[in-house]
């Protein structure tokens, strides 16, 4: 078969193909196969690396900005216990969360560690608990977080406790991978009628005159929810009935 004879096959398998998927619109390139993880779910958190103990909540941001810096997707919370602890990473394993960890303490760029597993998370106890149960277990994580400053946590603005930080946090302690933005949360959950609000959802607002989503909260029942409105301001509980939250309000997304 000559070149000329093999083009004139090729063309016509091309035009067969467009034929059989022209009346659908849809392309004949074929799509990447879906997530195993379905909307509205979130996959579990692997391995994670905590470090530090700190009173103050400077010397917590300060070495997560140190291990952000790095690439490590650090974050700072307030522990049960009062102090201030920071955790980053999510390793699919505990030998290469460990491997890390011990780099990173031979180099004297953290001292003592402690390895978090999926088994410490509610969200993997709740595999034998009402799923209730983790929604509390969210909103308790959240109420801790309220009164602490919200700040950036260095220069970028991607840092510290933005409102979108503060809820990406608070499902992460408690093992569930929630995404960084508030529009890729918007995104990853299922839509839910504001009079069907669960404990532990997310609210969305629009806050600017221009875009999409711009703010979120984590809903903690009775019409209050618990986010970060600021700079200069600490996280607080507001309520949805807010005159000024009332004319913003976007819509909510459940992952439970």
């Amino acid at each position: 078969m000559d070149w000329c004879s093999k083009g004139l096959s090729l063309l016509l398998i091309l035009v067969m193909i467009a034929v059989m998927f022209g009346c659908t619109g849809r392309s004949v390139v074929v799509a990447p196969q879906p997530s195993v993880v379905p909307q509205g779910k979130l996959a579990h958190a692997g391995y994670t690396i905590q470090v530090g103990a700190f009173s103050h909540l400077d010397n917590a941001v300060r070495l997560a900005d140190k291990l952000e810096d790095r690439g490590l997707g650090a974050y700072y919370f307030l522990d049960e216990t009062g102090l201030f602890k920071v955790r980053f990473g999510n390793f699919s394993s505990k030998d290469s969360a460990l491997r890390k960890a011990r780099s990173l303490y031979a180099r004297h760029i953290i001292d003592d560690y402690y390895v978090v597993g999926p088994e410490d998370y509610a969200a993997s106890k709740d595999r034998t608990r009402a799923k209730t149960l983790l929604r509390d277990e969210i909103v308790k994580t959240a109420q801790r977080f309220i009164g602490v400053p919200y700040r950036w946590g260095g220069a970028s603005p991607e840092r510290g406790f933005d409102c979108s930080g503060l809820s990406m946090v608070v499902y992460h302690l408690n093992g569930l991978d929630l995404p960084r933005s508030s529009r890729e949360q918007w995104t990853t959950g299922s839509p839910v009628d504001r009079n069907r609000l669960s404990e532990a959802d997310l609210v969305f607002f629009r806050t600017r005159r221009r875009g999409g989503v711009s703010h979120v909260g984590v809903y903690v029942g009775q019409g209050q929810f618990i986010h970060a409105p600021g700079r200069g301001k600490k996280i607080r509980t507001d309520s949805l009935s807010n005159s000024y939250f009332r004319r913003r309000y976007v819509g909510a997304r459940t992952y439970l």
